[in-house]
């Protein structure tokens, strides 16, 4: 194992094993991969017991680097409320996929949610993480500390300890805030619009480095203030490890389309559902969907019968073998305004799987650039159901490509060191 490092880079976030989903993976991949670089992460988070997850995986407890720090604390939270006053059994996923067409009770809740609980609903924690934190800061010799949103309160905690005098403060961006693309269904008022972009400019404009998962937020976050410096934000995308892809995995049989993840309302499948019902009768092959659906697109795709599968979340290692297994993968990027620069850690995942991907989103878009650079798959516009016919045609007709080592660039290593090189940056 690798000798302690000298620096120490304290990581605040909500989202860590066993909580799963997409919104895991960044951290625990850099914070295993930084003592590599000669950078401790000591890991500070809230009790599993006393959170809430969309969705839990226990495995990924497993994929924590041996003699890893983690800290745990208490949380205040709204979300026991929101549980008793919309009775839903779980907090609701990304897009609010979970919640289908919303009743009056969950409108009234997200209104709620939107403009009394600001930035959200996981503002509770903030204060016992900030307790936590300022404590680990007297009793270790901190160099950085690191903030990461969703929920974007967590921002706060740094910029909190700012104020004191605190190490290094970098705020990591995996969406935006503002902009995010379900915003609006939270129905925030005019005053509470002005008062959570009053938060996003101050954490933008007072953290010592941003960092950020495309180009396109990247200038989406410079425009919110001329007083932010354009070096001050950086781009480090998601990618994959390629350690998780190492079992061998032979392809299914019949011919596989898989998707994994969250398929919201926001997710166009009216073409390429189209697309399926026109292929020629002997083709034979199945549509595997894992992850929470919602019911518009899960109506359209029981429209295609016994041919479509459809599970709940898998574990993370499980979702991999499914990636492997696949003759081909699907890839829908939600239809709303700034996709293009939409990437999702899934992107990479299935660019690290070697199966080949159709993907359904801008085809001027930064997932679709990074698919044709590394001769991944083909990008097709959501209403393209001539093109994306002609495409499942073709794969159907070739057999599954073989596996293939992809993109080193947006491996978890790689990425892992544009992130030390900005730790190692002496503040300005």
């Amino acid at each position: 194992m690798t000798p302690p490092p000298g620096k120490k880079v304290l990581i605040i976030t909500y989202y860590w094993p066993p909580a799963g989903g997409p919104g895991v993976q960044r951290w625990l991949k850099f914070a295993n991969y930084l003592p590599d670089f000669g950078h401790e992460p000591i890991i500070l988070t809230v009790d599993p017991g006393k959170a809430e997850y969309p969705v839990r995986d226990a495995s990924l407890l497993d994929e924590i680097r041996p003699g890893t720090r983690v800290y745990r604390t208490g949380v205040s939270g709204w979300y026991d409320l929101y549980k008793k006053f919309t009775k839903a059994k779980t907090a609701p996923y990304s897009g609010f996929v979970n919640d289908g067409t919303p009743s009056l009770k969950q409108k009234l809740a997200r209104f709620v949610r939107g403009n009394f609980f600001l930035p959200d609903a996981r503002r509770g924690w903030n204060k016992h993480a900030y307790r936590a934190a300022l404590r680990l800061l007297r009793e270790e010799s901190i160099d950085a500390v690191i903030t990461t949103g969703p929920p974007m309160s967590t921002h706060l905690v740094g910029q909190r300890l700012q104020r004191v005098g605190a190490a290094r403060w970098i705020a990591d961006f995996r969406d935006p805030w503002t902009d995010i693309y379900y915003y609006d269904k939270l129905y925030p008022t005019a005053l509470a619009r002005a008062l959570d972009r009053r938060y996003e400019r101050e954490v933008l404009s007072r953290a010592n480095a941003i960092i950020t998962v495309s180009h396109y937020i990247r200038r989406q976050l410079l425009a919110k203030s001329a007083k932010i410096a354009p070096g001050k934000v950086r781009v480090i995308p998601n990618g994959y490890d390629a350690r998780d892809f190492r079992e061998e995995c032979p392809k299914e049989e019949p011919f596989t389309i898989a998707y994994t993840g969250t398929l919201a309302a926001d997710y166009p499948v009216g073409a390429f559902v189209a697309a399926i019902k026109r292929l020629p009768a002997d083709r034979h092959f199945r549509l595997r969907f894992t992850g929470a659906i919602d019911p518009a697109p899960a109506r359209a795709l029981d429209d295609l019968g016994e041919r479509v599968e459809r599970q709940p979340f898998v574990p993370h290692a499980e979702a991999i073998r499914q990636m492997k297994r696949a003759s081909l993968l699907l890839l829908i990027i939600p239809d709303m305004p700034g996709n293009q620069g939409n990437l999702t850690g899934k992107l990479f995942e299935y660019i690290g799987s070697g199966t080949p991907v159709l993907c359904l989103g801008p085809v001027d878009g930064e997932a679709a650039a990074i698919l044709c650079a590394q001769g991944a798959g083909q990008t097709l516009a959501y209403d393209d159901e001539e093109g994306i016919l002609a495409y499942l045609n073709k794969r159907l007709a070739s057999p599954p490509s073989p596996r293939r080592d992809h993109a080193p660039d947006y491996s978890r290593e790689s990425l892992t060191r544009a992130l030390a090189a900005i730790l190692d940056e002496h503040e300005d």
